[in-house]
């Protein structure tokens, strides 16, 4: 198997866990499959050759996990400096800023906001990265972030929707027994 073949195998692989991330309500259960996503797409860019991609992949995922347990500002920022450190430093091309932007965006909305909004601003960020991957050339990245758009785009329509009929999709549900 050639490494490009390597590299699209573990996108596919990426592809395959992304695919069901928008459709958690629970805000952490969200956040962590995210955080799995990230990291094996953050190989896969790495293995494509797109060193920005995947270095704001990995610190996507590990932003992730961290943000469900604080929303602290000094670590939302840390991950920014972060973000544009690792991420402008292996940059080779002008839409190689796209990642980095998305990135940059859903760092904000993981930190300072929660339910419907997070999921709107991760919306337009996807956008970026959807850019990104179609220009790289990345099939799994293409699929995954086109996915994303559809899923998480049908997902903020029916969240606003039960939202409008008085009810809180984001709310943990209790089972009783």
């Amino acid at each position: 198997m050639t490494s490009y073949w390597l590299a699209q195998a573990v996108g596919a692989m990426a592809f395959l866990v992304g695919i069901t991330v928008f459709f958690h309500r629970d805000d952490r259960k969200f956040k962590l499959q995210l955080s799995l996503y990230s990291a094996i797409i953050g190989i896969h860019f790495f293995l494509m050759g797109a060193n920005a991609a995947g270095a704001s992949a990995l610190l996507n995922a590990g932003r992730t996990v961290i943000a469900t347990r604080t929303h602290n500002l000094f670590v939302m920022f840390s991950f920014i400096i972060l973000t544009l450190v690792f991420g402008l430093s292996g940059l080779k091309h002008a839409v190689e800023l796209l990642p980095i932007i998305g990135t940059l965006i859903s760092t904000w909305a993981l930190f300072r906001t929660s339910g419907l909004t997070t999921r709107c601003v991760i919306w337009c960020a996807t956008l970026y990265w959807v850019i990104h991957n179609v220009w790289l050339g990345s099939i799994g990245g293409s699929l995954i972030e086109g996915t994303f758009l559809i899923l998480n785009g049908y997902n903020i329509i029916r969240f606003w929707r039960m939202q409008k009929r008085g009810l809180d999709p984001f709310r943990a549900e209790t089972q009783s027994h």
